[in-house]
Formats: structure tokens, sequence, C-alpha cells
């Protein structure tokens, strides 16, 4: 059976309060004292039961991570930067995949509230609706939206400038001298992927737009439809890096070469971006600060050091030129 602090009390020959407050580091406890409760807890193998502790305290010292997509290797960047953020600060990382599945993902929120857990960092596979905002903000707890959720004013957010990702990825193209571009892009109303959407737009006004998966699969059935659709373009900007290699494998399938015959342009800089072939340009985010800055708000709301205003935080982006574009104006 597990050592209980009634244990280090009888073993000391202290009371229990004398025991809570030694091992707190509390004041009121004489030196002696404190260093014989020690050396029992110790000798006993004590560990603090940290649901009891969180009764008094209020805390659980577990955070939630809400993810999209767990395949989507820009979210395990993301993750470790917020488990190491949580590790620093005695926190433990709950992970859930909500598989871009809305009605998962309330489902995993309901979850980690019921199991008080101090605050949820969150991916919103949405925007979220009025009444989804008040049945999280029911829950009591803070929430920092990993993607700008338009109207969810109440919420925390942490992002990267993807606005200004899309204008990049939209400017190189054109400098490279493609005139007919295309984006392909996930659903409508994601934030993230809808802003890189209007600043890519701002930077290439006429380009063919699809909306479908923001996944491998996704960026695949795109491009194919694309290709078919409109033989004629000789340059893809991608939402994020893992559509792009879907836009690379429907090529390769249809014969045509990357960059040669199709350019392509991802988001996100994820690690497998630099050993594709060719290697993928790409805009880089930077993945493993965002998740770490997610958990220091969450953490700071949860103690109340920031009062309830939100906070917004956005990272700054650069467009990383590797193999995967062709200079049209040398042709």
């Amino acid at each position: 059976m597990a050592v209980t602090l009634k244990d280090v009390a009888r073993e000391a020959g202290v009371d229990l309060s004398t025991v809570s407050r030694s091992l707190s580091g509390s004041y009121g406890v004489h030196e002696e004292t404190r260093k014989r409760v020690l050396e029992v807890a110790e000798r006993l193998h004590y560990r603090p039961n940290r649901i009891a502790r969180g009764l008094v305290t209020g805390r659980s010292h577990t955070l939630g991570l809400i993810v999209s997509d767990v395949r989507n290797p820009f979210f395990a960047e993301v993750a470790r930067g917020a488990e190491d953020a949580a590790c620093a600060h005695g926190c433990d990382l709950v992970l859930c995949n909500s598989d871009l599945d809305q009605a998962k993902q309330m489902r995993y929120i309901v979850s980690l509230a019921e199991k008080r857990v101090d605050g949820i960092l969150m991916n919103s596979v949405s925007a979220l609706g009025k009444a989804q905002q008040q049945a999280l903000a029911g829950f009591g707890m803070p929430i920092v939206l990993l993607n700008r959720a338009s109207g969810a004013h109440s919420f925390s957010t942490v992002c990267a400038d993807n606005y200004l990702g899309g204008q990049l990825a939209g400017r190189y193209l054109k400098a490279k001298g493609h005139i007919r571009i295309a984006h392909l892009t996930g659903p409508r109303g994601h934030g993230n992927l809808s802003d890189r959407a209007r600043g890519f737009l701002n930077a290439v006004p006429d380009a063919v737009v699809l909306h479908g998966r923001h996944t491998f699969q996704g960026g695949c059935e795109l491009a194919g439809k694309l290709l078919e659709r409109h033989p004629e373009v000789t340059a893809v900007f991608a939402a994020n890096d893992v559509m792009a290699f879907g836009v690379m494998r429907a090529a390769a399938e249809r014969g045509l070469r990357v960059p040669q015959d199709l350019s392509v342009v991802g988001f996100d800089n994820i690690e497998f971006s630099g050993i594709a072939h060719p290697p993928l340009t790409t805009v880089h985010q930077p993945k493993y600060e965002i998740g770490a800055a997610a958990v220091e708000i969450l953490l700071r709301l949860a103690e109340k050091q920031n009062g309830s205003a939100p906070e917004r935080r956005i990272f700054g982006v650069e467009l990383i030129e590797r193999d995967s574009v062709q200079d049209c104006r040398t042709r």
C-alpha cells in the first residue's frame, strides 16, 4: 500500500500538520524536526497525493493539449515545446487528438475539465461559434488557442504571422516568374489557414483556390483535381507541409517533375521538409516556441497573475528557399 502522511507522522513522532508544513517548506517548523520528517519520508519512499493536494490548493498541476491531427509532424514540435515548458513548471501535459472532428474536440474538453486540469491548449478544428465560446467559458478554466479563432476575443491566442507567411509565399512565386499559380488549403473558417490564404491572395489576387482536407491525403486529392481542371498551373502554394507532400505525390503519379513541371511551396518547415526529394521550399514558423509560449500564458492565467485579460502572441515567420520551385525567368 502507498505510504501516507499518517505513516510519516507516526514514524517521525509528530502530528499531521507538522508533516505537511515540513514537506511543503512552510514556516513554523523547527529545523531539526523538519530534517527528521524529511528523512523519514525519504526512508519510507513517501510520494505526495497530488489529487488530495489539488483539492486543497485548487490546482492539479496538469494541463491538456488538444491537437487537430497528431499525425502532422507540426504538432509533434508544438507538443515538445509545450511539454518542456510544462515540465519546467512542475506540470504534466495530457495530449488529446481530435482527428479534425469538432464533436470529438468537445468531448475531450469536457473530459479534461472533469479531470480538473489547470487549463487547456487547443488547436481548434474550426471557427468557434458564439454558443461554443459560451460553453468553453462556462468550464471556468483558462483556454489558450493555438490558432486565431475569428470572433473568439475572450480567449488568449498564440500563433505565427500567418497572413505575412501567405504573402511571402505569393511574392516569392511571382518573383520566380510564375503567372498561373494555385493555392490548396483546408476548410473555410479555419483561422490559421484562412489568414494564410488571405495573405497569399493579397500577393496573387488571381490565384486558383481549392478547399479540402489539410492532410497528406487531402493534398493528394486537391492536387489531382487541380491538375485535371487547371493543367496550365505551374506553381502551387499548399497551406501546410503535409499537404505539400501530398501535392508532390500527386504530381509524381501523373509523371510530372517537381520543380521542372510543377513548383511547390509549403508552410510550417517541419523536419521532413528539408529531407524530401526535392527539399521543400516552405514558410518557417517557430513551432517549439509557440508550444512553450502557450504554456507560459496558460500558467499565468491559471495563477491569475495576469487577471482575466486574454493575451495575444504572434510569432514572426520567414521563407526557407530550397529546391522545389523552378525559376521561370531562366527558361
